[in-house]
């Protein structure tokens, strides 16, 4: 029976073309085939996976059933994991799912998770079955909505960072976070569902890394965008607790990863939330005084990082705070009938520092909505983070002897790059000041690459190519990128002939007041 099977099998030209490489048949396969080639008729669908060296043959299912032909791609993230189930004959995406990462239990960040891990196997085994649980749920939920038995898909792709691939494999991670960077792995083997504890017949792949901080989330996101086969010069900027970059064409390729900061995700931000119901993610001035929108249409609970960009855009242009992000206090105050006096800032008031020494040592803050407030420290820390972010770029182009006006594209990926307002980011000098249409949002360029991935194998070859030609550079060790990043620490930066249109706003904002005042 394996010998009629395996001569069908090398037969099927426009099924298998390699008519020299193994195919390797699952016992569990080979011991149902007769019944199932009997029951019919010997008129059967084949399902063949890959592993990197040889391919296996899956299933066998009477009948033709390649018209459901299904596969799944994965970003997995360190708050949310996204899968797609995708149809392999159209290349379409079926449906898509996505749930918070299960890992959230044992930390709300990536470096709170290493630690927990460490000199410690049997909390890695707990961090490996919470992230397999993530994707377990994420399947069933596909079938909820589609009908379809994702768990019968020969083929599951998955883009994600480094430290979140260790943790799906099961790997000690403390090394992609201490020097001198040992890690397990870069390049993971192609592993079987069962394995990793994901209910999926066949294999799963995992986008290779090139460094700790530069992982498989970046290098799926150059597949997604294409930034390696141009001849235009792209930069590619993805931001978050940590800041990678990638600039270059088909010529070259220069990578870069370093700390940004947990404020642009809402994160050590005293109100600050992820952007999820509750959350405020818009602000404009409206008669003088801020408004905002809430996801959800609800109460607001908090402020997300798309919702922070606006609101100190707003700040800076209304002249609440100067470009070093400092409340503007003596130049917004008036007399009171009684001889006191009164903030012009809407909202404006004194706070306790959280870490006050005694009642005396406060900060000003604004309410930006009912019960909520922004702080002094607050706006410092995210023009720190937002500077990090920008002197990665200011100094990968210096490296390279390049200008944006050079720049045909400049991408900022994931989720904060889709919600973000541009002109609010141009604003507080976290984009560049250039032509807006470059200024591009391309959404998950992680999951997109994995969709890539998934619909053509020969694409893993193409993101080794790209790895190898990387030149990586990392932030943390150059020592005038502080020099650099404390002419960014302002809004939009030190040097306001940067950002001319920003110059004119500024200008046209105060005409306004003057002329409603």
């Amino acid at each position: 029976m394996q010998k009629r099977l395996l001569a069908a099998l090398r037969d099927c030209g426009s099924f298998y073309t390699d008519k020299e490489a193994d195919i390797r048949i699952r016992p569990l396969v080979l011991s149902e085939c007769l019944a199932i080639c009997e029951q019919a008729d010997w008129q059967v669908t084949a399902s063949l996976g890959f592993d990197g060296r040889i391919w296996e043959l899956l299933a066998l299912e009477p009948g033709d059933t390649t018209a459901q032909h299904y596969g799944l791609c994965a970003d997995l993230g360190s708050t949310t994991i996204v899968m797609e189930l995708v149809d392999l004959n159209t290349g379409e995406t079926f449906a898509s799912e996505s749930v918070f990462n299960p890992q959230i239990a044992y930390g709300d960040d990536i470096l709170t998770r290493i630690f927990y891990t460490k000199d410690h196997p049997e909390r890695r085994r707990e961090l490996q079955e919470a992230t397999a649980r993530g994707f377990r749920m994420l399947i069933e939920k596909l079938l909820e909505k589609t009908g379809v038995d994702a768990r019968q898909c020969n083929i599951l792709t998955v883009a994600g960072n480094t430290t979140m691939m260790h943790f799906l494999l099961g790997l000690d991670a403390f090394g992609v976070f201490q020097s001198p960077y040992a890690v397990q792995t870069l390049e993971p083997e192609v592993c079987r569902g069962a394995e990793l504890g994901i209910p999926v017949q066949g294999f799963v792949y995992l986008c290779p890394a090139m460094e700790n901080y530069l992982g498989g989330d970046i290098i799926s996101g150059m597949l997604a965008t294409g930034i390696p086969d141009r001849e235009e010069i792209s930069v590619f900027l993805d931001v978050g607790t940590n800041g990678e970059l990638v600039v270059g064409n088909q010529e070259f390729l220069l990578a870069g990863a370093g700390a940004a900061g947990p404020a642009l995700e809402g994160g050590s931000v005293r109100t600050g939330m992820r952007a999820e119901n509750g959350a405020v993610d818009r602000v404009i001035t409206e008669h003088g005084r801020l408004k905002v929108h809430v996801i959800g249409e609800t109460e607001a609970k908090g402020i997300c990082g798309s919702g922070i960009v606006d609101l100190l855009a707003e700040l800076y242009l209304n002249g609440w705070i100067d470009l070093r992000g400092r409340f503007q206090v003596a130049e917004n105050q008036m007399e009171k009938e009684d001889g006191g006096k009164q903030f012009r800032i809407p909202g404006l008031r004194k706070c306790q520092k959280v870490d006050a020494a005694s009642e005396e040592d406060v900060e000003y803050a604004i309410e930006y909505a009912p019960g909520l407030c922004f702080y002094q420290s607050d706006i410092d820390e995210f023009i720190r983070t937002k500077a990090a972010a920008m002197t990665m770029v200011e100094y990968m182009m210096n490296l390279i002897g390049l200008t944006m006006e050079d720049v045909g594209r400049f991408y900022v990926a994931g989720a904060f790059g889709t919600h973000i307002d541009k002109e609010s980011a141009v604003t507080i000098g976290m984009y560049p000041d250039i032509d807006r249409d470059k200024i591009i949002s391309p959404g998950n360029t992680s999951l997109q690459g994995a969709r890539k991935l998934l619909l053509d194998r020969s694409l893993r070859e193409k993101a080794e190519e790209n790895i190898e030609r990387m030149q990586y550079v990392q932030f943390g060790a150059v020592e005038e990128f502080l020099e650099i990043m404390r002419a960014a620490q302002a809004i939009p930066h030190t040097d306001l002939q940067r950002f001319p249109t920003v110059e004119r706003r500024l200008l046209e904002r105060q005409k306004k007041i003057e002329k409603n005042s």
